[in-house]
């Protein structure tokens, strides 16, 4: 009788039970192992992952090509999928970083909103407005058939459309302005193996789907960002 080896929820009975016997662990006791911590590896990354970016932003004094909508809605989507998951009861390790995505957000939209040159009423009226609703959704005081709606809405309108106006900017300007690399990059990837880890962890649909598509979206941000740095190199060469 092998006893159990549990660590953050973590199983390693039977990988443990396989390699003490010289064995490589089969796929029904490997793929789980991997995508928790696959899963909680996203959640250390992700206190870090927009940290990058503060940093442009603080160092530059400047949110030049960066689209204050894109960011916003990130907020939104963040906040209503983290909601959901909580609703579900879902373990943390399949939606821990969420919280610190959120947390992040929240800090480059205030220094968006610092920087900008001037705050209207509608930004103001919208910040009220997240401010009165985000804690009756994280603390699930809403019908499950709403959750449902608006999860759904989060998923694929939500934070698809978070990053078109950014990919339409960096279009429009032939360039990313202050975008940092590093987080997007981080980004993409964390998504990518977040596809991974909902699979596995038989997530509902709608989290897969976006996961794919922000791995999309993310990916067209990040070519962006190598083709017109790419790009101003190669100009910069030819005019020295």
């Amino acid at each position: 009788m092998v006893a159990t080896m549990e660590f953050a929820g973590i199983n390693f009975t039977c990988a443990f039970d396989s390699l003490t016997h010289y064995e490589v662990p089969h796929k029904d006791c490997l793929l789980p192992l991997l995508s928790k911590v696959l899963g909680y590896c996203i959640v250390a990354a992700s206190t870090i992952v927009k940290l990058p970016q503060i940093i442009v932003i603080l160092k530059n004094k400047s949110i030049k090509g960066l689209s204050i909508p894109s960011f916003e809605l990130e907020v939104v989507g963040f906040t209503i999928a983290l909601a959901y998951c909580l609703f579900k009861r879902l373990p943390f390790s399949a939606y821990g970083e969420l919280v610190f995505l959120l947390l992040q957000s929240i800090i480059l939209v205030v220094l968006l909103y610092q920087l900008s040159p001037t705050l209207t009423l509608k930004t103001w009226l919208k910040a009220i407005l997240y401010c009165a609703i985000a804690p009756i959704l994280l603390a699930g005081h809403i019908t499950p058939s709403l959750f449902e709606a608006l999860f759904q809405a989060a998923q694929h309108a939500i934070f698809f459309f978070s990053r078109l106006p950014q990919i339409l900017e960096n279009s429009k300007n032939h360039s990313t302005g202050q975008l940092s690399f590093l987080t997007n990059f981080m980004s993409f990837g964390g998504g990518v193996v977040r596809l991974f880890t909902s699979i596995q962890e038989q997530a509902p649909v709608s989290m897969v789907v976006g996961s794919v598509l922000g791995v999309i979206t993310n990916g067209i941000v990040v070519y962006q960002i190598l083709a017109y740095d790419k790009s101003a190199e190669l100009k910069r060469k030819k005019e020295s």
